[in-house]
């Protein structure tokens, strides 16, 4: 009896016929490829799904748009002829701004041609100014911390996956323990602590240290999640054929980890920092907010919360700008965390 010819695929009308194109690459509706998959990289294929998503495109203009503000707020202040330290209240010789309780004279908290965003309560800083000085602060303290965060993450994580045995039962009950802790409650209660290490009581801490020790707090008690996933994709991996056939090879560890495993780390490390960067910047403001972050006259985010609910029934506007803007940043960055995660893994339902 002849044996069954078996189906030979299609290729889409107007492509050339390739058979061996079909048999590779990304498959197309019914497991089949199609003609714009063929011949292109994993690179080049999740850079095609992106910008097929129209909320990841623009949620990407939006967090471009607040980087530019970042770090060209010198630039834009410049242009603007303000600055965020010059006080416009009446001990400065502005008293036709403010009335005999330091609130601004004029409505919706002094908006105007010549203040855009109007002023500052009490101290009469330019509220604009404050603004884009706010973000490039809590921008570059976010970056920061979600660098040392995946660093200190993959690093441990790889270590725990790859390694196996008692190195992996370590690290994990560690990363375990550390999950445990109320962060937030640490937060607060490290702060000051580690400040006092440096500087004495009488003395005022100088905003380097400040920043530094934030810093280091928020990444200290942040890379637990980035450490657990990583170690979860290089424990299935470390099973896999290439690395397999690494190790006959004669590689060493740090060669196989180097040059099969990080690079297949790169999708999970770069969607968990994008869902990590705006949470450091939510718990940034909290602990300003709380008086144990950055102080006056830093811009920060959390300082302008933290006086705006002390003046929002005289001056809701105060608490508007930087409210929506926190708002905005925060939305954009997670939807843009869940296109990149789409376009790496498609098969990935939201």
């Amino acid at each position: 009896m002849d044996s069954p010819v078996p189906a030979i695929a299609e290729a889409p009308k107007g492509a050339p016929y390739d058979p061996a194109g079909l048999e590779r690459g990304s498959a197309g509706p019914g497991g089949q490829q199609t003609a714009e998959h063929i011949g292109k990289s994993p690179g080049q294929l999740m850079w095609q799904r992106f910008k097929r998503d129209r909320a990841g495109v623009i949620s990407a203009y939006v967090v471009g748009f607040f980087v530019l503000i970042a770090i060209f707020a010198p630039l834009i202040a410049k242009l603007y002829g303000k600055s965020p330290y010059t006080l416009y209240n009446s001990a400065t010789g502005k008293p036709e701004l403010f009335d005999a309780l330091g609130y601004p004279i004029k409505p919706n908290g002094g908006i105007s041609g010549e203040f855009w965003f109007g002023l500052e309560p009490i101290l009469g800083r330019d509220v604009f100014t404050l603004l884009i000085y706010s973000i490039r602060t809590s921008l570059a303290i976010a970056v920061a911390v979600t660098i040392l965060t995946v660093g200190i993450g993959v690093l441990l994580g790889v270590a725990a996956g790859f390694t196996g045995g008692r190195t992996d039962t370590l690290i994990g009950r560690f990363t375990d323990l550390m999950l445990a802790f109320p962060s937030q409650l640490f937060f607060v209660a490290f702060m000051p602590v580690i400040t006092a290490m440096f500087v004495a009581p009488e003395d005022a801490t100088p905003t380097w240290l400040r920043i530094a020790v934030l810093i280091g707090v928020l990444a200290a008690l942040n890379w637990m999640r980035m450490a657990r996933i990583v170690r979860g994709v290089a424990l299935s991996m470390r099973e896999r054929e290439f690395v397999e056939a690494a190790k006959v090879s004669g590689a060493s560890n740090w060669r196989i980890i180097r040059k099969e495993m990080l690079p297949n780390l790169v999708t999970p490390i770069l969607v968990q920092g994008t869902f990590e960067l705006p949470l450091v910047v939510t718990n940034a403001a909290g602990l300003s907010f709380l008086g144990v972050g950055l102080v006056n006259p830093t811009p920060d985010w959390g300082l302008m919360f933290a006086r705006a609910a002390d003046v929002s029934e005289t001056v809701p506007t105060f608490m508007f700008f930087p409210g929506v803007a926190i708002v905005i940043f925060v939305v954009a960055f997670n939807l843009l965390g869940d296109s990149v995660r789409d376009a790496f893994d498609p098969k990935a339902a939201r």
